[in-house]
């Protein structure tokens, strides 16, 4: 844990696209205004233990589609595949957290995906096959969700979800029934959430998510 008089660093994982290493400015800024310094990771499994022995905390972030392969299961013809570096290492640091259960995380949208699935979850790979109001969560479409965080709209952009969460809990669902968090009770901090938080007006579901993670990451238990 970092000097109290320290903003909390709190890792990011970055997109691998093109050949460059990348991340939306929108989490970074999510971050630092929620008063924490975000980090960019390296995305190398090797860096893990170094990893984990210097952040506070994780952010999760949105993506491409996962490699499902990895989970026994064919991937859909029409997802769009994560570039199999960044899930390798997403599942490995996952796998290290496991061991490190006071540090908290937030996964956004495609991070959620990968924690329910390191869970034992499932997913659905393309929503326009099996929900007649996929059209709803696509394209930034703003939605309405409730559950244990609140209720409110949220902005995202998916054709995929969680069915079954594993060992994680459902804390949240849209109106339609598509599980919209996940989480781990018995963590500190262990949540996803399908919606993008650091685009997402309602301060509930939106900034004072990332003010969480960072008070949880400063040990104020906030």
């Amino acid at each position: 844990m970092n000097d109290q008089t320290m903003p909390p660093l709190i890792g990011v994982t970055p997109d691998r696209l093109e050949g460059r290493i990348q991340v939306r400015p929108s989490y970074l800024e999510a971050v630092r205004y929620a008063g924490g310094l975000p980090v960019v990771l390296s995305g190398d499994s090797s860096d893990i233990p170094a990893i984990l022995r210097r952040m506070d905390g994780f952010v999760f972030t949105g993506g491409d589609d996962p490699i499902m392969e990895s989970f026994g299961e064919t991937t859909h013809p029409e997802a769009c595949r994560i570039d199999p570096r960044r899930q390798t290492f997403e599942l490995a640091l996952l796998a290290a957290l496991d061991d490190h259960a006071s540090v908290p995380v937030l996964g956004v949208c495609l991070g959620m995906q990968l924690m329910g699935l390191h869970a034992g979850g499932r997913l659905d790979q393309h929503l326009p096959d099996t929900l007649s109001t996929a059209a709803d969560h696509a394209d930034g479409t703003p939605h309405p969700i409730e559950g244990l965080l609140g209720t409110g709209i949220v902005w995202s952009r998916h054709r995929q979800a969680i069915t079954d969460p594993g060992s994680l809990e459902v804390v949240a669902r849209a109106g339609d029934g598509v599980i919209e968090a996940i989480a781990d009770p018995d963590r500190p901090m262990y949540l996803g959430v399908q919606w993008h938080p650091e685009r997402t007006d309602d301060p509930v579901l939106g900034a004072d998510l990332f003010r969480r993670l960072v008070h949880r990451a400063r040990g104020d238990g906030g």
